[in-house]
C-alpha cells in the first residue's frame, strides 16, 4: 500500500506521514484489490461497507472491526418512476461522511495513529470525530465559525477539540493545514487524504447491488470538494476494470450558483480550477471556493459523459420543502441534489426516461 502523487508519480509509505507530494501535487492510493463477488455481497449477513472488505485496504479479520458503526446499507427511496434518492442521512452521525471516515480512522489506528488533525464544513468533521472516539484517537477539528450549531454540538459529544476559524471553508482549511506542518499530525482529511475516497466509493457499489446488478444511467452528486464524486469514479473504474460493467454512468455534479468554481471551469473548457471569491451559499457543505481536486473532478465529470450544473439559493429551498412535503427532511445542502435533479430534466428532458440516483447526503436536523 502506498500514496502516490497525483502529478509525478512519487510514491510514498503510509507510515511516511504525507498528506501531500514534495512536488506539490495531491496524493493518490494504490494496493492490491480482489474483485468483488456481489452474488456473495448480496447474500452476506454484514449491512455495511464492510461487506466490500475485497475491495478495501484492509483484511477480513482487522482493526475496523472494532471501530465500525455499521456505516452503509442505506436505502434507495423512490421519487418517482425512474429515479431513486439514496438515504445517507441513516449513517451513524446522519451523514455520507461516515463511509469515508471509518475506512480513514480504521487505517489511522492500524499505523498506531493517537491524534488527528481535520478540518470540515460540519459533517466530516462529526465523522471524524465519532470514529476517532471509537478508536480512542484524539481529534482536532478545525470548523468555519459560521458553522450550523447543532453540528458543532455533534461533534463536541465525541470528545474532539474544537477550533472556529473567522472567514471562509478556505481560511478552516489553512489553519488546519498550519496546526500540522507546525506538529507532523496526522492529517487526517477527506480532501487531502485518498484513503477516504476509498470509503465514499462504496456508495457506487451499494447502489450496483441493490439495483441487481444493474447501473443507473446517472449519478447525480454535489460537488465542493468533491469527495462523493471522487470515490464515486473510483467505484466505476474498478466495476470497468473488472469486466463488471460495460458503460460508466455519467456524473451529473451540481453546485450552487453562489460558489460554482468548478462548473465554471467546466463551462470554459479549462482544466484546472481556479479560485473564486466565496460570497457564501445556505448549502455550506458545498460552499468551496477553491476546491484541491478541482482537476481531478473536472476529469471525471468529462471521462464519463457528464456535466455541472448551479442551482440558485431560491431552488434549494423549495426543493427542500418540497422533499419535506414527501416525507423526506435533509440538511439545506441535500436539497441542492433534488434540485439539481429538476433542473437537469429541464436541460435534458430525455432523462425522465433514465433511471436516475441522487444522495440525500444529511439528516435535516444538522441544517439550523
Amino acid at each position: 500500500m502506498n500514496y502516490i502523487c497525483f502529478d509525478c508519480g512519487t510514491k510514498y509509505p503510509l507510515d511516511s506521514n504525507k498528506w501531500k507530494c514534495e512536488c506539490g501535487g495531491l496524493l493518490n492510493f494504490e494496493y492490491q484489490k480482489k474483485v468483488i463477488d456481489f452474488s456473495d455481497t448480496l447474500r452476506s449477513s454484514i449491512h455495511s461497507i464492510w461487506k466490500y472488505i475485497d475491495a478495501l485496504p484492509f483484511e477480513k479479520e482487522d482493526v475496523w472491526q472494532n471501530i465500525t458503526l455499521g456505516e452503509g446499507g442505506t436505502p434507495l427511496i423512490k421519487i418517482s418512476e425512474n429515479v431513486y434518492a439514496k438515504a445517507e442521512y441513516y449513517m451513524p452521525t446522519l451523514s455520507f461522511k461516515d463511509r469515508g471516515a471509518v475506512v480513514l480512522i480504521a487505517m489511522a489506528k492500524k499505523l498506531g495513529i493517537k491524534k488527528v488533525v481535520a478540518d470540515s464544513s460540519g459533517n466530516a468533521g462529526t465523522a471524524i470525530a465519532a470514529y476517532g472516539a471509537r478508536a480512542g484517537i484524539q481529534c482536532d477539528i478545525f470548523v468555519p465559525e459560521s458553522t450550523s450549531d447543532k453540528k458543532l454540538k455533534q461533534i463536541e459529544a465525541h470528545g474532539a477539540v474544537i477550533h472556529k476559524i473567522p472567514g471562509y471553508r478556505e481560511d478552516t482549511a489553512s489553519a488546519a493545514i498550519s496546526m500540522v506542518e507546525k506538529t507532523n499530525l496526522f492529517y487526517a482529511s477527506h480532501i487531502f487524504n485518498p484513503i477516504f475516497l476509498e470509503g465514499t466509493k462504496t456508495y457506487v457499489y451499494e447502489v450496483f447491488e441493490q439495483l441487481n446488478g444493474n447501473m443507473p444511467d446517472a449519478f447525480i452528486i454535489p460537488v465542493g470538494n468533491g469527495t462523493l464524486l471522487l470515490g464515486a469514479y473510483i467505484a466505476f473504474q474498478e466495476l470497468m476494470e473488472n469486466k463488471q460493467i460495460t458503460k460508466m454512468p455519467k456524473i451529473l455534479a451540481v453546485q450552487s450558483e453562489a460558489c460554482a468554481p468548478i462548473l465554471k471551469a467546466f463551462v470554459e473548457g479549462k482544466n484546472n480550477v481556479e479560485p473564486i471569491k466565496n460570497n457564501g451559499t445556505l448549502a455550506e457543505g458545498i460552499a468551496i471556493a477553491a476546491p484541491s481536486r478541482g482537476t481531478e473532478i473536472l476529469n471525471a465529470v468529462r471521462t464519463t459523459g457528464g456535466d455541472i450544473i448551479g442551482v440558485s439559493e431560491e431552488s434549494i429551498i423549495q426543493a427542500r420543502n418540497d422533499l419535506a412535503l414527501k416525507g423526506i427532511y435533509v440538511e439545506i445542502t441535500s436539497a441542492a441534489n433534488y434540485s439539481g435533479y429538476l433542473s437537469y430534466v429541464k436541460k435534458y428532458p430525455e432523462l425522465i426516461e433514465k433511471q436516475v440516483v441522487f444522495p440525500l447526503c444529511g439528516a435535516g436536523i444538522k441544517s439550523n
